[in-house]
């Protein structure tokens, strides 16, 4: 009886395989110009269905209730529709992956062509290399995807509705703008604390102008002087505010009323982190990583550990999805690979079975990082962790049958 070889060597000689493959051969073989023709067809076919499936039932139902109940213009409408295209195809590329793997090697076993190449010796680790790196491929596009279009895309197709139906907004500070300003004090017994400076408070911006804006201001720890003006703006040339048609209340030292200034236009040097905070208030998948990681600054600097945290997590699940189509891809090359007959039929529901699986787990371990009880790093990255090693381990079962 021949002794196998341990797993451990088993994938050290795939990531071998897949490196020659990838950086050091110059042309591809004739196998994996085959098994590459099978399945880009099958990707490809994929994209477009789930991503025109995934606009029409997730979105196109509530769009028609818009047009027909709220009034929203029909060019408005389509606009928006052709919008939601984007983030429905970087969800579409990971499901894809899954379905064209799973039903190409599922086929490929079903007509024993498996059979013929691991008969040639042929492992079955060196038959899901052309799988991975289209796995890989697709990880990019959908990277770039989700960075580069999805996030601008949907900011739009918000600016719209806000625009034409006047919707609420759960992250967009276009009203009741409060924001707090802070800074760092040092005590004498040397510890420090951090004390209220400025405390912002608008009733509407129009994307430039602070409408109705009041300003508190603090000096050590007694409220010193009150800003009160129609309108604000945020001077990017002189680095300063503008306020139009108000008034200065100046405090004295027991907080009663001392003396007021009206004007017309008067520039005070304010920091800028209030006009950010209203500009800047999206979805966080209205943003992509940077403008995310610098609302995050803003949302620690105003103490707002809550919205602080999800921030961190949903970051942290951007970076990951991309990474969704490798695990996707050894997983459904896998399954696809098994000795047993596989249908389309069973190929199909198996796919949807596992992508609902993992989105669950996703959305499960995501609520933890929410909740605090483990790290964003972790809430982000342990399902694809623990999808890879799942498919590592079917791969080795399927591998050694």
């Amino acid at each position: 009886m021949i002794p196998r070889k341990p797993m451990p060597m088993k994938v050290i000689k795939f990531l071998g395989h897949f490196l020659r493959l990838r950086w050091g051969a110059k042309s591809l073989s004739l196998m994996d110009r085959y098994l590459a023709s099978q399945l880009i067809g099958p990707l490809l076919f994929s994209v477009g269905l789930v991503s025109v499936l995934g606009v029409a039932i997730g979105y196109l139902s509530d769009l028609a209730d818009k047009v027909v109940d709220s009034n929203l213009p029909l060019i408005q409408a389509s606009e928006i529709l052709l919008l939601k295209v984007p983030e429905f195809t970087a969800y579409a590329l990971p499901i894809s992956v899954m379905l064209s793997t799973l039903l190409t090697y599922g086929r490929l076993s079903n007509d024993s062509e498996l059979i013929a190449f691991r008969g040639c010796g042929v492992s079955l680790y060196r038959l899901i290399v052309p799988a991975v790196v289209m796995s890989l491929v697709v990880t990019g596009v959908t990277f770039l995807v989700s960075e580069l279009v999805v996030p601008a895309a949907n900011y739009r197709a918000t600016a719209i509705l806000v625009e034409y139906l006047q919707e609420e907004h759960p992250y967009w500070q276009n009203k009741d703008i409060f924001y707090p300003d802070y800074e760092q004090v040092v005590l004498p017994n040397g510890e420090k604390e951090k004390r209220l400076k400025h405390l912002f408070f608008a009733e509407q911006f129009d994307g430039q102008n602070l409408k109705t804006l009041t300003v508190l201001e603090w000096l050590e720890e007694r409220l010193n002087r009150i800003v009160v003006s129609d309108s604000a703006t945020w001077n990017g040339q002189e680095e300063t505010w503008d306020f139009f048609d108000g008034t200065i209340y100046q405090l004295a030292p027991d907080a009663s009323y001392k003396e007021a200034y009206p004007f017309e236009h008067r520039q005070l040097p304010l920091t800028k982190a209030a006009f950010e905070f209203a500009l800047q208030g999206r979805d966080p998948y209205e943003m992509n990583i940077i403008q995310a990681r610098q609302y995050m600054k803003i949302l620690k600097m105003m103490g707002d550990d809550k919205k602080l945290r999800m921030f961190q997590v949903r970051i942290q699940q951007k970076l990951a999805f991309p990474f969704i189509c490798v695990v996707f891809g050894v997983v459904g090359s896998a399954l696809g690979s098994m000795p047993q007959q596989m249908s389309r039929a069973t190929g199909f529901g198996l796919s949807v079975v596992i992508i609902f699986s993992y989105y669950l787990l996703g959305f499960l371990i995501g609520s933890l990082g929410l909740m605090g009880l483990i790290s964003p790093v972790l809430a982000g990255w342990l399902p694809n962790i623990l999808g890879l090693a799942m498919g590592g381990w079917l791969l080795y079962r399927f591998a050694e049958s």
